[in-house]
């Protein structure tokens, strides 16, 4: 089997456990053609997710069940990264472009308007976007996200030169074993993105500059991960509480960068369904910061 056939049949394990109903939907734009898994309820308010890099949309299948139930889940498999999504013509090669590539999503999937969630780059880009858009979104949720308020720390990027230099699966696995050592983090997740990592070499993500979050217009939830290597959790809360003094942030103590948004799945749905539907009393009850 080549590395190709390996990664999608990984891909495949990964979305048929997704809840029943998740339909694929291929959306053309100026940038290529952009897979999305969704579930849930067609005319419930929508979720667009933002996977981290390497992940796939396929990585939200243990929050599709609780944020389906009362959402319409858009999982994007990012173009530019592996999965099924084509680049086209036009090469996503600016923020600019990473922007007008989401606004023609939400365009040719017919949303006005959705709440957005990120992981790690997910992350990145999802702020980047609501500060684009402010009028497009809702209510913002962040995963443990990078270059939103902090910058890595230099050891974090020091470990994951070699995957990034000199990628094969052996390496990915050795570096997300350490990166998840002590969690709960899926083993078939792990696989996918040893194999994302050796198998799509060419994979190229738009990197832009830390956005200014104190512009920040639409409500926020920001959930760290307490153990991250890629910064220092405690910190980033720090700078996100005084650049956006409304926002609700929590650090979830057990979990690890790449542990999300797999481990603790029961957790940290229950943070997000509360803070999208509303409920900030109670999400502040959980140990908001």
């Amino acid at each position: 089997m080549s590395s190709s056939q390996e990664f999608f049949a990984a891909y495949d394990a990964l979305l048929a456990r997704w809840p029943t109903g998740t339909t694929e939907i291929d959306v053309p734009t100026p940038y290529g053609t952009t897979r999305v898994h969704a579930y849930g309820p067609a005319e419930a308010t929508p979720i667009l997710l933002l996977h981290g890099g390497g992940s796939t949309g396929a990585v939200w299948f243990a929050n599709a069940p609780a944020l389906g139930m009362h959402h319409r889940m858009l999982a994007v498999d990012i173009l530019g990264d592996a999965g099924h999504s084509i680049p086209g013509r036009h090469s996503l090669r600016t923020t600019t472009d990473l922007m007008a590539w989401l606004d023609a999503l939400l365009d040719g999937l017919t949303v006005s308007r959705a709440h957005l969630l990120g992981h790690s780059y997910g992350g990145w880009m999802a702020l980047t976007y609501a500060l684009h858009a402010a009028q497009r979104v809702d209510r913002l949720v962040l995963l443990d996200p990078t270059q939103c308020f902090t910058n890595f720390r230099p050891g974090f990027l020091l470990r994951s030169l070699p995957i990034l230099l000199r990628p094969t699966q052996a390496r990915a696995r050795a570096y997300l074993d350490r990166e998840t050592a002590g969690t709960d983090t899926d083993p078939g997740w792990k696989r996918l993105y040893a194999l994302a990592v050796s198998g799509f070499a060419n994979r190229k993500l738009v990197v832009g500059r830390r956005p200014d979050p104190t512009a920040l217009s639409v409500p926020l939830l920001v959930l760290l991960a307490g153990r991250s290597d890629a910064h220092d959790a405690a910190k980033v809360a720090a700078r996100a509480r005084k650049a956006v003094p409304d926002a609700r942030i929590e650090i979830l103590a057990e979990l690890t960068h790449f542990a999300m948004p797999t481990a603790v799945p029961v957790q940290t749905n229950r943070r997000i369904t509360d803070f999208l539907a509303g409920n900030d009393e109670k999400q502040a009850a959980l140990g908001a910061i």
